[in-house]
Parts: structure tokens; C-alpha cells; sequence
């Protein structure tokens, strides 16, 4: 069996590793063009099953790393870097897309129109015809969301939803 497994498992690993480096490295210098992010996450689930198999097929030799220091050490520190990398904080800094969204959402109408490069009336017979009444271009998306029963985030959808060009 393990010589079956062993005749795929470390190609199947070597080939993961290879694209995992590459993808990896674009995506550490902020180059996402393409399908990289997806194809390096995705990626990430077949290196794993080949490393497993390839564990599994070399269980005698890799249990032998157990006994020796320096071996056991550099395992050790992957799994303590796992650990923290998982759980310790990366600090307070926030989410600058949620920090865009609050001031939008408090934000006046005819603010928000002129981000969304609309103009308030427009937007307010968008709304209007969506069931949301009541909006003026003084008003927050706040106070209209309120006096809607409606979330903030459903009235900004709907004000930057860009209708879809039918072909």
C-alpha cells in the first residue's frame, strides 16, 4: 500500500509546493492578479492531503524525526507559530472597509450620492421604489434606515447596487 501511495502522494505534495511558493509570493508582494488568491487557498487543501499520504507513506522514516533535537525543534516551532499565528491578536488596527462603511452610513444622503456618483434624487426614487420612504437628501442613511425598519447596510446596497447591462 505504501509504495502505491508513495508513487503519488510526493509528486502530488512536490507539485502543491511549488504553485503555494509562487502564489504565495505574489500574493506577499500584493500582486492578486488573475486567480491567484483562490487557486493559492484552494491549493493549500491538495498540499495538505499530499503531505498527509506522504507522511503515511513514510511513517517509519518520519517517526525517527521525534528522536532527534534539531528535527524535533523545527517541528515544535511550526506548531508554536501555528498556534500564535491563530490565536494572538494582530493588533488593534481596524478593519478599514467597516471604518468606510460607518461613515457612510452616517453620512448624509447627498454625501453618500455624490460618492456613489448619483445624484440624491435619483437616489431617493431608487429607494422610493424599493419601499423606502421618507428620504431626503439632508437625512443620514442612518435616520432612514431607522425610519424604514431597515438595516443601514440594506439602504447602502441599494444605493450602490449598479443595475446589470442586459445583453
Amino acid at each position: 500500500m505504501s509504495t502505491s501511495i508513495k508513487s503519488w502522494a510526493t509528486p502530488l505534495a512536490t507539485a502543491s509546493f511549488i504553485i503555494l511558493a509562487i502564489t504565495g509570493t505574489l500574493m506577499f508582494f500584493n500582486v492578486n492578479a488573475g486567480f491567484i488568491r483562490p487557486v493559492h487557498e484552494w491549493l493549500s487543501w491538495v498540499m495538505s492531503a499530499g503531505v498527509i499520504l506522504h507522511i503515511i507513506a513514510n511513517w517509519k522514516s518520519f517517526k525517527g524525526y521525534f528522536s532527534r533535537k534539531p528535527a524535533l525543534t523545527i517541528i515544535v516551532t511550526g506548531l508554536v507559530v501555528t498556534i500564535l499565528a491563530i490565536f494572538v491578536p494582530a493588533g488593534k488596527q481596524s478593519n478599514p472597509r467597516m471604518n468606510m462603511t460607518k461613515a457612510l452610513a452616517t453620512a448624509r444622503l447627498e454625501t453618500v450620492a455624490e460618492v456613489a456618483g448619483q445624484n440624491s434624487a435619483s437616489i431617493i426614487e431608487k429607494l422610493g421604489s424599493k419601499g423606502i420612504m421618507g428620504g431626503k437628501a439632508s437625512l443620514s442613511i442612518r435616520e432612514i434606515a431607522l425610519q424604514n425598519n431597515k438595516k443601514e447596510m440594506e439602504v447602502l446596497a441599494l444605493i450602490f447596487d449598479k443595475p446589470s447591462k442586459e445583453h
